[in-house]
């Protein structure tokens, strides 16, 4: 049996566009499932933050809506509208996705199962290295500040790779 790797997974854009994992190949990207009306969404701000510092050294956040805990809104035009105005997010949102349950996504069900099963909540944060190992999987409170020090090693390696 062949494994599977992240590069394996088909997305799409919140917009319906393809997004090719494989176009993030040598590069970290962090994977999040969001909610819009979450307590938790203010990390919506720390995130784009996050994004925006490191994002020409490569780095890219996807960030995954999902109403499994009844708190996204119903719309994928009202998500990005919502997101962009109240948080500022210019980073790619996927589309509405299911993170457990038989509806799974593919790729989020990938992620559980490398990382120890059952997501818990929203934004919980998958940080995925340029060979397209997950590197850390953190709980849904962990602010994306947290995250930074082990994107600035995944960052340095990446240097030294060149």
């Amino acid at each position: 049996m062949v494994k599977m790797s992240i590069y394996d997974f088909s997305i799409k854009e919140i917009n319906g566009s393809p997004i090719d994992l494989n176009e993030l190949r040598g590069h970290p990207f962090l994977i999040v499932n969001t909610a819009s009306n979450c307590g938790l969404a203010p990390q919506f701000t720390d995130l784009e933050n996050l994004y925006k510092k490191y994002h020409d050294s490569g780095f890219t956040i996807i960030g995954f809506p999902s109403n499994d805990f009844k708190q996204e809104l119903d719309q994928e035009d009202e998500i990005v509208e919502y997101c962009k105005v109240h948080y500022g997010v210019t980073f790619p949102m996927g589309e509405i996705i299911h993170v457990n349950g038989s509806q799974t996504s593919p790729l989020f069900k990938f992620l559980k199962d490398q990382s120890g099963g059952m997501i818990k909540w929203n934004f919980t944060k998958f940080l995925v290295d340029g060979d397209g190992k997950l590197v850390k999987r953190f709980a849904p409170i962990t602010k994306p500040e947290k995250i930074e020090p082990y994107l600035k090693d995944l960052l340095d390696v990446n240097t030294a790779k060149s």
